[in-house]
């Protein structure tokens, strides 16, 4: 049976509570509590800090992705629509509901493909930039000695999702023996991509705007972990908070609640560090995320004002 959009959103509000829940009577919440409570408030204002800046320099990566697509917009517009769909994400279950709204707002005047198209390509992007700096640090901590030492059902579970993730290229290079309009539509997906992520004229720029957005959102996890009392290695930042953040991805909770703190807990005691602490780091995370997109509103509001002025004038 096929559930209808408002009863999934019910049965993801609900995943993300019963998990939480579980989290908190399996894992000491009281104590998670405590640490939340003792929470050094220089650390969670860096942690909001550095999230602003982040959601600030996708909007820009977004814009310049979007132009060369055929959708030039001005860089208050881009920053005013990305807070918006971060703030629907961060609220609505789904985690992908703002950024299908963002696309459907602009996607005149090259259409609704290169706006999903854009949109698309400016959240893989940011991905693409945590998965890489989560492989090199996997590779270089697997090699060296003294590295972090990964469990082997960490292993199980990494090494293959490592290997398909490297390989997805060579699978995808195998459509171009797709029947004609399918091997249409990739190509042009292709062409889009290269047009506006990957050729050589925007790579230069691109790239380095991934790794410093990946970098933004794994710093901002650790300086939630620094302010809940738990100072983790390099190694397990770049290692495992990236681990903790694809969790985030998983459209089966409220903007990950509850699998992200799950996947933490599991995490943290690879670092040296506890279960409730890894618990209190990805609630103070989720908690800061949220606060850094609540600008967000701000446009919603001032939209629903405009629709009732202009229902009232009507």
């Amino acid at each position: 049976m096929r559930l209808s959009r408002t009863q999934l959103r019910v049965v993801q509000i609900a995943v993300s509570v019963t998990l939480l829940t579980l989290l908190w009577l399996a894992l000491d919440g009281q104590e998670a509590l405590r640490i939340l409570r003792r929470a050094d408030l220089g650390w969670i204002g860096l942690a909001w800090v550095v999230m602003t800046a982040q959601t600030l320099l996708a909007a820009w990566r977004w814009k310049l992705i979007a132009g060369r697509l055929g959708q030039p917009f001005g860089y208050s517009l881009a920053a005013r629509e990305y807070y918006m769909s971060q703030f629907v994400n961060q609220s609505l279950p789904g985690g992908m509901m703002g950024d299908a709204g963002r696309a459907y707002r602009m996607r005149k005047p090259a259409g609704l493909l290169r706006a999903a198209q854009a949109v698309f390509f400016e959240r893989l992007s940011q991905q693409a930039g945590i998965f890489a700096i989560f492989a090199i640090t996997y590779v270089v901590t697997t090699i060296q000695p003294g590295g972090l030492r990964w469990p082997v059902w960490l292993t199980s579970i990494t090494a293959p999702l490592l290997i398909a993730c490297l390989g997805l290229p060579f699978v995808l290079w195998f459509g171009w023996l797709l029947p004609g309009p399918q091997r249409r539509a990739l190509q042009d997906l292709f062409s889009a991509l290269e047009m506006s992520l990957i050729g050589k004229r925007v790579l230069p720029l691109q790239l380095p705007l991934a790794l410093v957005t990946a970098g933004c959102n794994i710093f901002a996890f650790y300086a939630c972990a620094m302010g809940t009392g738990t100072e983790l290695p390099l190694a397990a930042v770049l290692g495992l908070v990236p681990l903790i953040l694809f969790m985030m991805l998983v459209p089966v909770t409220v903007a990950g609640w509850g699998l992200r703190e799950g996947v933490a807990a599991a995490l943290f005691p690879i670092a040296g560090a506890g279960e409730s602490a890894g618990l209190a780091a990805s609630i103070a995370f989720g908690l800061v995320f949220l606060a850094a997109v609540l600008p967000g509103v701000l446009p919603i509001l001032f939209r629903r004002k405009r629709v009732e002025e202009k229902d009232a004038q009507t």
